[in-house]
């Protein structure tokens, strides 16, 4: 049987281009005039102030949890139907995962069982350090009823829009509703730069520490100092360069999904249609 794949990778033409500059400037390692041209891009383009391109959008959930503080001992509520990328980095730094359930309209987070949580959570005294919010195959959230939810409990949001970039939810991009929000760029993803993600937020502070927690956390000395553990998560020059060429066809790509979409949906109206008239 032919395998179907969630979202094979297909290049723009234009990714060549960037990658050349790359090469034709000597500039192969992280970081590098495509970093920079990515972020701005990628924040533009989400009407967000700030990013920051790591290796995979796993690094960026790290990065988020560690810029919240997240310790041993501390919970953090996640979305129960999603892939374990999503939970991981809640392990790396020894805290525990508690899965909330989902709902029908979206499979995403359920806002009514966020809410339970939060009250048996603050009633035993013990609120999560962070919740974890999945939009799942590009299909987002009730975000404004989770944000609304987890901003009465002063509990921030991390958005996982790994699978919904260029995605809207009440013409508001997705990612941009949390403290944090995470894009991937792996192979399978809408846009693809082989592999890749992004940490976004509106935070200055925040994602300038977050480039440095990623870039190893070498102190600003003239010599190697580091006075925390750092992470080597930044994407590199080459890489960004094909991320540049996918974000311009990134629109073309989400309309293709939307007129896929509905063409699945009338062929379903006419099976079903077809099936009760045979029986």
């Amino acid at each position: 049987m032919e395998r179907v794949f969630l979202s094979s990778p297909h290049m723009s033409g234009n990714e060549q281009k960037y990658i050349q500059e790359a090469f034709d400037l000597n500039w192969i390692a992280p970081l590098g005039n495509n970093v920079d041209g990515f972020e701005k891009e990628l924040s533009e383009y989400n009407s967000i102030n700030h990013a920051a391109v790591v290796s995979s959008g796993t690094a960026a959930i790290h990065l988020a949890l560690k810029l919240l503080d997240v310790q041993p001992e501390d919970t953090v509520f996640c979305s129960s139907l999603t892939f374990v990328a999503t939970v991981n980095p809640v392990l790396y730094e020894g805290a525990t995962p508690v899965f909330i359930d989902s709902e029908p309209d979206t499979w995403n987070m359920s806002p009514v069982a966020i809410e339970h949580a939060l009250v048996d959570a603050k009633r035993d005294g013990n609120l999560p350090k962070a919740v974890i919010v999945v939009n799942l195959y590009g299909q987002s959230a009730k975000m404004d009823e989770i944000i609304t939810v987890c901003n009465r409990y002063n509990v921030p949001v991390i958005e996982d829009a790994a699978e919904s970039l260029g995605s809207e939810y009440k013409g508001q991009k997705s990612g941009t509703f949390g403290q944090f929000g995470i894009y991937s760029f792996n192979g399978n993803k809408i846009i693809t730069t082989s592999g890749g993600g992004a940490l976004v937020s509106n935070d200055e502070e925040s994602i300038q520490k977050a480039r440095f927690l990623a870039t190893q956390a070498r102190d600003p000395a003239v010599h190697y100092q580091h006075s925390e553990v750092g992470y080597n998560y930044r994407m590199s020059n080459i890489v960004a360069g094909i991320g540049r060429g996918q974000l311009e066809v990134l629109d073309e790509r989400v309309n293709q999904r939307r007129l896929y979409l509905i063409i699945i949906m009338k062929l379903l109206r006419i099976f079903k249609a077809l099936s009760s008239s045979l029986n």
